[in-house]
């Protein structure tokens, strides 16, 4: 067990506070097994703090907490182990410990933030799944924060093409306090696939109004930039690129209509200087990643039948429904379902709701 894990179970410990605790002892081990008589001596805390810390050690069950980390799989990273993300390590406030399900290597990779409104539109989720795969195609490791909309959107368009992902959660990553719960199973399948599931929160943790913004500095610190797809004027989204600035990393923001609610903060993000993304090469070519491996398939969809042909002639990135394609195909609206559900089980069209298609690629 790593002294460090045990900080984090202190509901009143913060980087802050450990770093104090470190400099006046020396070391974790020196710091949590220092007298009552030397932390009430060397310590800057305020009595109260002392007094709620002390208490809290004396009660405090490491093996319960060592029982419950191997039960869930879960793995302690420290700022000294070679696993630590090294782009987090150069922020201002780094977490002291990471608690981690799944595999987290960020050495030699190259991990992209996208995020966004959990009430994302049509046009939200269309992007974002266009975007990430081409992204994920090409070689970059997709970090978000689990969260409904954009987040989860994110994430499925990542396994979906076969990438690498990543969760950053503002809560405990235990299996019952993945947060929001409805995506409990997508976060197994982000570390089937060999991503993880991460926060500085140990399990059993509840999430908060103020372990979300803790947990965009971590998403924006690991990341070399970042993608917002659609926020309003004040969201989490915009806190994460506001952190991703102060760590000098690039922002990119999707362009939207000025009547859009949700397109207010990349509006403003753009005016403000962020890059303006229409495709996954406009971010590569920021991050001047043109040496990757890419697998994106840029040649055009070949039609395997006669009304494959037809639909393909009027599909495009912009949304169509069926109804339209089938009366600009001439065909019936039996052959166009029909020919479309064969399609998309083919991943050459995508139902992006409400019977509206576009191509995939």
């Amino acid at each position: 067990m790593k002294i460090e894990a045990l900080f984090a179970y202190f509901p009143k410990m913060t980087v802050k506070r450990f770093r104090e605790g470190i400099a006046t002892f020396g070391s974790p081990d020196a710091f949590f097994y220092a007298t009552t008589n030397d932390l009430r001596k060397q310590l800057s805390w305020d009595e109260h703090l002392i007094d709620l810390f002390i208490s809290w050690r004396e009660d405090l069950d490491v093996q319960r907490i060592t029982k419950i980390l191997e039960q869930e799989k879960i793995t302690v990273i420290t700022q000294d182990d070679e696993a630590y993300p090294p782009l987090l390590k150069q922020i201002y406030d780094p977490p002291f410990c990471l608690f981690v399900r799944g595999t987290l290597n960020l050495t030699n990779q190259y991990p992209l933030a996208v995020v966004g409104t959990r009430k994302c539109s049509t046009y939200g989720t269309q992007i974002t799944h266009e975007l990430v795969t081409g992204l994920a195609q090409h070689g970059l490791t997709i970090v978000s924060g689990l969260a409904l909309g954009i987040d989860g959107i994110a994430h499925d368009a990542t396994l979906q093409a076969g990438g690498t992902t990543i969760a950053v959660l503002g809560s405990g990553i235990n299996r019952h306090h993945v947060y929001p719960a409805v995506h409990k199973q997508l976060s197994e399948r982000i570390i089937e696939k060999g991503g993880a599931v991460m926060s500085e929160y140990p399990p059993g943790s509840l999430p908060s109004k103020f372990t979300f913004p803790r947990r965009n500095r971590i998403i924006a610190g690991i990341t070399l930039g970042t993608l917002v797809v659609e926020a309003a004027d004040k969201s989490g989204a915009l806190i994460t690129s506001s952190y991703a600035l102060e760590h000098g990393r690039e922002i990119f923001a999707i362009p939207h209509p000025i009547t859009s609610p949700t397109g207010t903060g990349p509006n403003k993000l753009l005016k403000d200087g962020a890059h303006m993304v229409t495709s996954a090469s406009d971010i590569i070519d920021v991050l001047n990643l043109h040496e990757l491996q890419t697998f994106t398939q840029n040649a055009a969809i070949i039609p395997d039948s006669p009304e494959e042909a037809a639909i393909l002639e009027h599909l495009s990135r912009e949304p169509i429904h069926v109804d339209e394609l089938a009366k600009q195909s001439s065909l019936t609206s039996r052959e166009v379902n029909s020919t479309l559900t064969l399609m998309e089980m083919k991943g050459k069209v995508r139902n992006i709701g409400n019977m509206h298609y576009v191509v995939a690629r």
